[in-house]
């Protein structure tokens, strides 16, 4: 909670502060000068932005057909490209989703999202 209050980290507004670390004693494995070692995972919104600049640089070589032509001498590619735009697609889902997730309103957005489905089908 502290975390939160002296604003070190930013945590969506809809859900607990909660940083999760395990600390060990040094692995027997790894050489390392330190007494201890520890790990952190995280699962932040943060992400979304890494993911934006990645779709943009990919934006910009695919205008440009760079790098392209090994990829056309596969079978999966002969014919065309599906599987990079289909993959961008599912990218620009996940920036949605992070987007979404930082919003005060995110429990409401799942059931949007499915009523704008249903609404298509």
């Amino acid at each position: 909670q502290r975390i939160r209050e002296r604003k070190l980290a930013k945590f969506i507004p809809w859900g607990p502060a909660s940083i999760q670390v395990a600390l060990s004693k040094r692995s027997p494995y790894v050489e390392s000068p330190h007494r201890v070692s520890g790990l952190m995972v995280a699962n932040h919104t943060s992400i979304a932005s890494l993911f934006s600049r990645t779709v943009s640089q990919y934006d910009k070589l695919r205008r440009r057909e760079a790098f392209l032509d090994n990829y056309r001498q596969t079978p999966l590619f002969e014919h065309d490209l599906d599987e990079f735009d289909d993959s961008r697609e599912v990218v620009m889902s996940l920036i949605d989703e992070y987007r979404a997730c930082e919003r005060p309103d995110y429990i409401e957005h799942g059931i949007r999202e499915s009523a704008a489905a249903m609404a298509r089908s």
